[in-house]
């Protein structure tokens, strides 16, 4: 369907342009765009327009939108591994299975490492995510990334949230992941451990978009001169902003913190068979 839009001239309309210019950098497919509309018309209140000007946004290209809008996607940062998975080191069976909506806190974990640019070097971030609420439970940044870093995001994760026997952890097949000493802390904590598929970056999906909503809305928006700098900021960006404010479509639009403070919880679904 074909609309003729006139230029963007109410602050509701660029509010909804620039929702809309979001979702084209960080889900540039065609699923993004319609998930991109449902948020963009829960956040901003729409009511100072015409119900036919709303649906008209409904049917706008989203690149038209953008440039009439006067904004333009920003391109992502040089891609660097984080993975080295040419080890011949044990790695664990794929158990998750893509099974992403779990219905109890602390039955089922994401982690992985990414990497963050500062002037002084990368610097590298291993975060533990809970399924449940895609809470960030547990983190930690070093220069190198050696099994230690981790072990240090998951030793923060279990002190947090003190976990029952039979947990699951999914990560990618990484020689950290696959290091006899993170394994051992697995074991101690009665931990199950799970891996992806050798480059299916698709089995950790959940993690992969927590790394690319935290450098859309903080890193790419920053230049780091050190580290120190870096942490900090990634740290404010945990603490105030992704686990109590920032809202998520699939928690019906509640932060983390907000949705498992709510008294009913999800129905669960079945992880007899991956616990």
């Amino acid at each position: 369907m074909n609309v003729e839009m006139r230029p963007v001239k109410t602050a509701a309309e660029l509010a909804l342009a620039q929702a809309y210019a979001a979702a084209r950098q960080a889900l540039p497919g065609g699923e993004a765009l319609s998930e991109l509309r449902d948020e963009a018309f829960r956040r901003f209140d729409m009511q100072g327009l015409p119900h036919r000007r709303v649906e008209e946004w409904k049917y706008t290209d989203l690149r038209t939108l953008m440039r009439e809008a006067g904004l333009r996607t920003k391109w992502k940062r040089k891609f660097v591994s984080t993975t080295d998975s040419r080890h011949t080191l044990p790695v664990a069976e794929n158990l998750l299975q893509r099974q992403f909506d779990v219905g109890e806190p602390n039955r089922a974990w994401v982690s992985d490492i990414t990497y963050i640019r500062t002037a002084q070097g990368w610097l590298y971030l291993a975060v533990v995510l809970d399924l449940y609420s895609r809470r960030v439970v547990g983190w930690s940044m070093a220069p190198s990334m050696p099994a230690t870093l981790v072990m240090s995001a998951l030793a923060m994760a279990l002190q947090q949230r003190r976990p029952a026997p039979g947990l699951l952890l999914h990560s990618d097949r990484g020689s950290q992941y696959a290091s006899d000493e993170y394994q051992a802390l697995l074991r101690r904590h009665h931990v199950i451990c799970s891996m992806s598929r050798k480059g299916n970056c698709w089995d950790n999906a959940v993690m992969e978009r927590f790394f690319l909503n935290l450098k859309m809305e903080r890193v790419w928006q920053r230049q780091y001169a050190n580290h120190d700098e870096a942490r900090r900021d990634i740290n404010q960006y945990i603490v105030a902003f992704y686990n109590p404010v920032r809202l998520h479509s699939t928690l019906g639009y509640l932060s983390p913190a907000a949705y498992e403070a709510k008294p009913t919880a999800k129905e669960p679904i079945c992880l007899s068979e991956i616990s």
